[in-house]
């Protein structure tokens, strides 16, 4: 008897947890489905996680007569503690996992969507033959699934395209800095050497504004005075080089964006940027102190990798673009 009840007790602090960590991931990104997505659920089963703690705590923690939701009173109460707890267990449970013959017994990594296959198979490799990782679990997505992981403690480490300056207790190591180019259709041949006169002739394809990239290029437009009357929006570097090399416009993207479309040997024609120039950062992030020298390790493995596909996919175009040494804190 009293082991059923241990039994009991343990299954419901595992549902609680569950159901904290599914409302944090929905707070943070303010999305339900962005949210189920990054949890791999589905969007009914994060809704009932969440209708389970309301209905445990007898409050309405998601206000859903306002678009986009918005927390409660009581969601921004639970909020504020369910962060503390998750951390506090999240804590906890890494303690407990370098108690096992390694001492880094289990890894969970948050990987750019569009690098996750260039550097899946030596990042599996490094894990295991270089550190005795046992167990490895992969996330690819954009940079806020990323800090949405780290947030929650579901991932230990990310290759991702924000240092996340705003959050505490990260170490942070450089993998490289990449500068945007002008990617055409190869069957192009008007003018190229300004936005202006390409836009003028192709719709611009980009990322879509729910991500850091998109935002990042319609800002850098915007400063440039350039408003594209035609825009096709994607939230996948695959589903925007396709679109540009079946001829439906042109788009702005790095070299590490382009790598599956060059491996793809989609017909594509990169030059460099025809305007002010435009970069962005890629950086290995972990908690501070928590994996060893391992994080460091990810970051030269990363920069050796990225460089060497690009430069054989892209030549120098790709190359020139690429600094291997930027200046991150």
């Amino acid at each position: 008897m009293k082991k059923t009840k241990i039994k009991s007790a343990i299954h419901s602090g595992s549902n609680l947890l569950k159901a904290m960590e599914v409302f944090e991931a929905v707070a943070e990104s303010g999305q339900m489905t962005a949210a189920a997505r990054m949890l791999g659920l589905t969007q009914s089963a994060a809704s009932q996680h969440i209708a389970a703690l309301e209905k445990a705590y007898g409050v309405t923690l998601i206000d859903r007569s306002v678009r986009p939701s918005r927390l409660t009173q009581a969601g921004t109460l639970l909020h504020r503690h369910a962060a503390r707890i998750l951390n506090v267990v999240g804590d906890l449970e890494m303690d407990m996992r370098q108690q096992g013959p390694t001492p880094i017994s289990v890894l969970r990594l948050g990987i750019l969507a569009s690098i996750a296959t260039t550097l899946t198979p030596g990042l599996v490799a490094l894990a295991k033959k270089g550190f005795g990782v046992r167990d490895v679990t992969l996330h690819a997505g954009q940079s806020g699934d990323h800090e949405t992981l780290l947030r929650t403690k579901r991932a230990d480490l990310a290759i991702t395209s924000n240092p996340f300056y705003d959050m505490e207790g990260l170490e942070r190591h450089a993998v490289l800095q990449e500068s945007f180019l002008l990617v055409l259709p190869s069957a192009y041949r008007g003018p190229a050497d300004s936005l202006e006169a390409v836009q003028r002739r192709l719709p611009l394809i980009r990322f879509a504004d729910s991500t850091s990239v998109g935002r990042q290029v319609t800002q850098h437009l915007r400063r440039l005075r350039i408003n594209p009357q035609q825009v096709i929006q994607a939230d996948r570097s695959s589903m925007v080089t396709a679109c540009v090399c079946n001829n439906m416009g042109f788009t702005l993207l790095t070299p590490t964006l382009l790598i599956d479309g060059f491996v793809e040997r989609m017909p594509l024609r990169v030059m460099p940027l025809p305007a002010a120039r435009l970069t962005r950062t890629i950086t290995v992030v972990s908690r501070e102190r928590e994996l060893g020298n391992f994080p460091a390790q990810v970051a030269k493995l990363a920069r050796r990798t990225l460089a060497d596909h690009i430069a054989r996919h892209m030549k120098d175009v790709g190359s020139d673009a690429l600094n291997v040494e930027p200046d991150v804190a």
